[in-house]
Parts: C-alpha cells; structure tokens; sequence
C-alpha cells in the first residue's frame, strides 16, 4: 500500500516522494557524473594556475612535512584552538541551558530578562564581540593566561549559548502536548514536568543541532587571528610569513580544519541515526497513557503521591 519503510525512512517519507524510476537513477546518475567531473577540472585548473606561479614545488611544501614545524608551530596553535573551542563549547552549553529555561519560564520577568539576553547576541556579530572583549579584558580586568584567549572563549560562549538556548527553547516547543500531559496527568507540577520530561527529550532531539553547532565554535576559533591570538591560523602565517609560502601554509590549515570538522559531522550523523532507532522503539511501547512520559525518572510516581499529598508542591 506504500506504507513500507525504504532505506530505513519514515512511512511519510514513501508518500511524500515517490521512490526514482530506472530513468531517474540514470539521470541522478548523469548529474552526479557531470558534477563530479566539473569539480575536478576546477581542482585541475587550480593546480594547473597554482603551478604556472611556482607555488606547486616541492620546495614550497617541505617545511611542512618537517617535525619541527608541527612541534614549535602547528600543533601548539591547533592545541590553543581546541583548547579555546572546548572551553567555549562547555560554556555555550551551560548559558544555553540557563537562559533556554529561562525563556521557557512563566514568570514574566525572568522570560522577558532571558529573551532580551538570548536575542541580543545573537544579533552581535561574533567578530565585533571578540574585538570588543580583548579590549574591554586588557583594559579591566586583570585575568590568568592569555587576554586575547580568553576574549575569544567569551565571544564564542555569548553567541553560541544563544543558539543552544534558541535550540532548548524551540526543542521544547516542538515535544508533542503529550508529553506535558502524561506528566501532569500523573501528579506532577509543570515545572517538574519541564525538568524530568520535556526537557531531557529535547536535549535527546537537539543533539545532532547540537553537534552541528560545536563545528561552528571550532571554526570561529579562527577569528581569533584578528586579535593575534595564537591559535593555528596566527601560528601557520606567522611559520609561513618570512618563508614566503604562506598559500601553503593556509591550505595545510584549512586541510586540519576539514578533518576535524569531518569528523565531528560525521558524529552528528551516527548520534542522528540511533537517535532516530531508539525513537522508533519508543513509539512501541506507547501501549499505555503513562508510557508517554519517555525518559522520565523511576520514582515519579512516588513523588506524584508527595505532590497531590503536599498542595504547596
């Protein structure tokens, strides 16, 4: 009846797209050829105008394939960029949380604070805030370790805790109404309700978002240079700047970049996808109307017996 699942798609999926023909498959095919070959005659091209110029010798790219340069150069400046990108994805997921629940409060206060907080830096350009903090730390506060370091990692928390709490708030949202009424239906507050169920469940739903956002903060990193902190970008051009390849030294750059971004993506994609089996295996066990409350801790129907016998709860 075109209800059965198809590569481990949706049954709404087989209704919304019918599944490609033999002539679709060779025109796909086709496509994927032609593009294919388009985007190797441009990497040809490259190559070719790249060697024209002298820049394709060996003695342009050797100093890279030397110890020295990654122990002194590269590998301490993506040390400092992983370093400020944990310190920075840490701190995003905490003000997330924070001010994600903040915006989901019925007081009207802390939701109108939270609102104004998460949309403020979210308008602010990452650059202007890490130029604006250097400053403001080099000229204020007396902090530990590198200044610009650290004007770094609070841009990057500011902006990026935004987003996470603009994730908390919309994957709240977009929980079925089920989940806050099973909750309440056995004894719980809507407060304990957000906390023990909607919640959890949203944190389970963003993660693969969540992921794609700390690619975001790794890369970001980058803008770091502006201020001369010494991440990997700072490191490669300073190595590079009197050896005069400095294009070399870019693409060397750009390539450890792709790697761990790659690498991160495909997490998001492998969490994405056992994410979407254990939803699947959820939706069998939705017998009873108790069995809603997905991820909700094992005493809760003890404490909703505390909560209708204590009324202040």
């Amino acid at each position: 009846m075109g209800f059965e699942e198809t590569g481990g798609g949706t049954m709404s999926a087989s209704i919304l797209f019918d599944t490609p023909g033999p002539k679709a498959r060779r025109r796909i095919l086709a496509v994927n050829i032609i593009g294919a070959l388009i985007a190797l005659g441009i990497v040809a091209w490259i190559i070719l105008g790249l060697a024209a110029k002298d820049q394709m010798q060996a003695s342009q790219w050797d100093d890279f394939i030397e110890s020295s340069t990654w122990k002194n150069y590269l590998l301490p400046g993506l040390w400092n960029t992983v370093k400020a990108a944990i310190f920075g994805i840490v701190g995003s997921v905490i003000f997330g949380l924070i001010f994600g629940v903040g915006r989901l409060a019925q007081n009207k206060l802390i939701n109108g604070v939270s609102t104004v907080i998460v949309e403020f830096f979210r308008a602010v350009p990452v650059l202007l805030m890490i130029v604006f903090f250097n400053v403001f730390f080099s000229r204020s506060l007396q902090l530990p370790g590198d200044t610009a370091m650290w004007a770094v990692v609070a841009a990057l928390i500011f902006y990026n805790g935004s987003v996470v709490a603009e994730l908390v708030r919309s994957g709240v949202h977009n929980l079925p109404k089920g989940q806050r009424e099973a909750g309440i239906a056995i004894g719980l507050t809507r407060g304990k309700s957000l906390r023990y169920i909607e919640i959890p469940q949203a944190l389970v739903a963003m993660l693969p978002a969540l992921i794609g956002q700390f690619v975001v903060i790794l890369k970001d990193s980058a803008l770091g240079y502006i201020i001369s902190f010494n991440e990997l970008l700072f490191f490669a051009r300073t190595y590079s700047s009197p050896n005069g390849n400095v294009l070399q030294a870019l693409i060397v750059a750009a390539a450890i970049f792709i790697i761990i971004n790659f690498t991160l993506s495909k997490l998001a994609v492998i969490v994405s996808r056992r994410l979407s089996s254990r939803v699947k295996k959820d939706k069998t066990a939705a017998a009873n109307p108790t069995a809603a409350v997905v991820g909700a801790p094992a005493d809760l129907g003890t404490q909703a017996g505390q909560d209708r016998e204590d009324p202040k709860a």
